[in-house]
């Protein structure tokens, strides 16, 4: 069995970003040995603009990295990237360790890269999401950024022979994918979790996303889905009456609502409760996009089942997400949850406006609930409303189909070196690639994971699945590199 990766293992606590020092670690012992990966965080001065010679006067801004030497072989061991995706890269770094794991067992450096107009590496401050500003904003200028991050490094550091992979979930495993085919010259390979490349490039089924969060919990039990969409029909019908000192009372809103815009507010809020709680159903409580207790959904049917009033049971459940401290004494509409142009969620803060922009130009997630394939409330959001939203937001008319003829989307046979690895218990997964394309296009698909679950750190309660998809992975990164180093012999 896969017993090394045991003996390295990262336990982790966010917290705040504000009060990280510039070098930042935690420690933990599991089996009796103890593992101290560290991370030291640094700027690089990065080109503003990569495609245009004579735009912001050839502009740099300081894009954040973390980096850690803890385990690497100088000069020869592998370089292990983590393509940073639409957050603050301390949470992605906090929350991957199986990266650190891999590396400690194959000698790697370690560098995780914060995406621009994200965190702390905003090109133009406070004034990064004005218009037009924020067009600097795309795929292509973040990928350009990591390829000459590397190139950079790779010089600074003597590491010129150094083989890369590049590693990323979510978007950042959607860019990861993209690094390897679009600089094949710099990345030899890449493990791509939970990267829904498919569906965000406009393939598939709109109705997929939340018909798959409907079955995590229909999983659980059938009357879980079934009360669910009851306590849904029941909130319609005071809406319907405009019952909204009762909607008030039932769901603990901190201001009554007033109109069918609030409802809906309210309806999209509730919604993407449930569309986080599948996506972290983890076996073990986390501290990633908020706190979560071991295997959440469970715990949301056992709410949901809980007693005879289904809106304080849906009240409850969305608890467990907005309200996880419990120190709430009522819901804000309109501060908990904010609707835009990527009907999963964006988040809070500036993050979110960089993803809804983002959402508003390449990436496309033209998702809908519609109450009969799935157990929400009926929220469409087709091409139209989408393009509608984006000109009044972002003054920009989205380009569907873009992602496709740039990224390859479902015509990948010709590409290698890459893992697409995916959750069943993730929403997300069947937006992406789940059957393997060739001997290195391969496709990992784990029973009981949830969203890149393979790259967290390895726990005591890791299904057997995961285990099995990490040691796999490792194997073919392995290969990978002392392919990359036998190319890079041969042309010295």
């Amino acid at each position: 069995m896969w017993k090394i990766l045991a003996f390295f293992t990262l336990t982790v606590t966010l917290v705040p970003t504000d009060s990280l020092p510039k070098s930042y670690f935690q420690s933990s012992k599991h089996h009796g040995v103890k593992a101290d990966p560290q991370f030291t965080e640094k700027y690089f001065s990065q080109t503003v603009d990569h495609f245009n010679f004579n735009s912001m006067g050839n502009g740099t801004f300081n894009q954040r990295y973390l980096i850690t030497d803890k385990y690497w072989k100088k000069g020869y061991g592998p370089i292990f990237f983590y393509t940073g995706n639409e957050g603050d890269i301390w949470e992605f770094a906090l929350n991957s360790g199986f990266i650190t794991e891999l590396a400690a067992q194959q000698g790697a450096l370690v560098i995780f890269a914060e995406h621009r107009y994200y965190g702390a590496s905003l090109p133009f401050g406070n004034d990064s999401f004005n218009i037009p500003q924020v067009g600097l904003l795309t795929v292509e200028q973040a990928l350009a950024d990591y390829a000459v991050m590397i190139t950079e490094l790779k010089q600074q550091l003597q590491a010129t022979d150094c083989p890369v992979i590049v590693f990323g979930g979510s978007y950042g495993g959607m860019l990861s994918v993209y690094m390897r085919l679009k600089y094949p010259n710099i990345v030899a390979g890449a493990l791509a979790a939970s990267a829904p490349i498919l569906s965000t490039a406009g393939l598939g089924d709109s109705r997929q996303f939340f018909r798959d969060v409907t079955a995590d919990f229909e999983s659980i039990a059938p009357e879980c889905r079934d009360a669910v969409r009851q306590a849904f029909h029941q909130l319609k019908e005071l809406a319907d009456h405009q019952d909204y000192s009762r909607i008030q009372s039932e769901f603990a809103l901190c201001k009554p609502p007033s109109s069918a815009k609030d409802i809906h507010q309210l309806n999209g809020l509730l919604r993407n409760a449930f569309t986080l709680l599948a996506m972290l159903d983890y076996p073990y409580s986390t501290h990633f996009m908020g706190n979560m207790p071991a295997h959440p959904v469970k715990v949301a049917c056992t709410t949901m089942l809980s007693g005879f009033n289904l809106l304080a049971n849906l009240k409850d459940t969305a608890g467990i997400v907005y309200n996880s401290t419990g120190l709430l004494t009522c819901f804000d509409l309109y501060n908990l949850y904010v609707e835009c142009a990527d009907p999963t969620g964006c988040g809070l803060g500036f993050n979110s406006q960089a993803w809804d922009y983002q959402a508003c130009t390449e990436i496309e997630l033209c998702y809908e609930s519609n109450n009969v394939t799935d157990m929400f409330p009926p929220m469409p959001f087709t091409e139209r409303d989408r393009e509608v939203y984006c000109s009044k937001r972002w003054a920009v008319v989205p380009r569907p189909g873009w992602l496709k003829i740039q990224f390859w989307a479902d015509a990948l046979s010709t590409a290698s070196n890459i893992i697409f690895s995916n959750g069943d218990l993730d929403p997300w997964a069947n937006g992406g690639v789940r059957k393997s394309l060739s001997s290195s296009l391969v496709a990992l698909n784990i029973s009981e994971g949830a969203h890149h679950l393979d790259l967290r750190e390895s726990n005591e309660a890791d299904p057997v699945s995961v285990i099995r998809a990490r040691k796999t992975e490792a194997e073919l990164i392995s290969q990978w590199v002392k392919m990359e180093r036998t190319r890079i012999q041969k042309l010295s």
